[in-house]
């Protein structure tokens, strides 16, 4: 009804009701967003004997039915509004389900204008599988697997995630024996005056945080993902000793973006340095600000202490919190 209304369309005629049938079948094949899962206190929902069509509170529906069915009362002659941006249409739909996001907009439009190459090193678990064929259907990224690949297949069959096509590479395997000891060269250069010999330099290739980014390192893909099933530190190791940091950083520090109803908000360091200096936290207030200003927004600064809660038991820890303003800019 909605995409009937949109285009004012004087009858709903068979084609538009075929144009709604197919777009639920094709949606209903489709990896189910978490969110769904939640709704109906599911693992995961995947097309099958209990999955045949998309739940009613599946928040894609709206923007999937509504403009097939419009596309089809324009194309059988019966829509009396012409529809030509069907992306700012889909857009427009989504604002009315509230689901409407500057921040991920602008990241989805600039991915979409130069999708990467982004190695997914965990690819033996269902949430990584499904975000994989997500990013690649909708053209943000093009995934790299890492892991077993007779594993990886099994768990796509069994969950119905399409995967053909993607690239999956085990670091383990014979075929990768050549390009181990390759990325091994080169971390023990990296790492001999760093307490790694050559032989441990080989063997670590085994391991897929070190061999995705070795793959980052060598420009045969652009980014990583990792990070679900290991803890922060051993993730994040293997990216500083290998791909290190931008010329004029002199301190890592880890960001996070949480979008909430009044707008995003960037926190910074709360995964890298423990009981940072003042110098050191100037460094990182000013790197991210650089950061948010590449979101198209105006940062504003709270600098807090520790949490009182958490996972860090140190004496700072345990003061309370404290805040402050320092200004509208930074």
């Amino acid at each position: 009804m909605r995409g009937a209304l949109d285009v004012r369309a004087t009858q709903i005629n068979e084609a538009m009701k075929l144009a709604a049938v197919k777009a639920l079948a094709e949606l209903a094949k489709t990896p189910v967003p978490d969110i769904v899962n939640i709704a109906y206190n599911e693992k995961n929902l995947s097309f099958g004997p209990t999955y045949i069509i998309p739940k009613p509170l599946d928040p894609r529906l709206l923007s999937t039915v509504a403009p097939a069915v419009a596309k089809a009362a324009i194309d059988s002659g019966v829509a009396q509004i012409q529809i030509t941006n069907w992306e700012q249409y889909a857009i427009e739909l989504n604002k009315r389900l509230g689901l409407d996001n500057q921040i991920m907009r602008i990241l989805g439009n600039k991915a979409r204008r130069d999708p990467k190459r982004l190695v997914f090193a965990e690819a033996d678990n269902v949430k990584i599988l499904k975000a994989a064929q997500i990013i690649f259907d909708e053209g943000v990224a093009y995934p790299i697997l890492l892991g077993k690949e007779k594993k990886i297949r099994a768990i796509a069959e069994e969950n119905n995630i399409d995967i053909e096509g993607l690239p999956i590479i085990d670091p383990q395997s014979d075929e990768t024996e050549e390009k181990r000891k390759e990325y091994g060269d080169i971390f023990f250069k990296k790492r001999q005056r760093r307490g790694i010999n050559q032989y441990e330099s080989f063997k670590i290739m085994r391991d897929r945080n070190h061999f995705g980014c070795m793959m980052v390192e060598t420009g045969e893909a652009d980014g990583m993902i990792s990070g679900l099933t290991k803890n922060y530190a051993d993730t994040i190791r293997p990216a500083i000793q290998i791909i290190g940091t931008e010329e004029g950083v002199r301190k890592i520090a880890g960001m996070y973006l949480m979008l909430t109803k009044k707008g995003p908000l960037f926190m910074a360091d709360t995964t890298v340095n423990f009981n940072p200096t003042a110098e050191e936290l100037a460094d990182i207030t000013l790197m991210v600000a650089r950061e948010v200003r590449n979101f198209n927004l105006v940062p504003r600064i709270a600098m807090l202490s520790y949490s009182n809660f958490g996972s860090s038991d140190s004496a700072g820890s345990q003061t309370g919190i404290k805040s402050y303003r320092t200004g509208e800019t930074a």
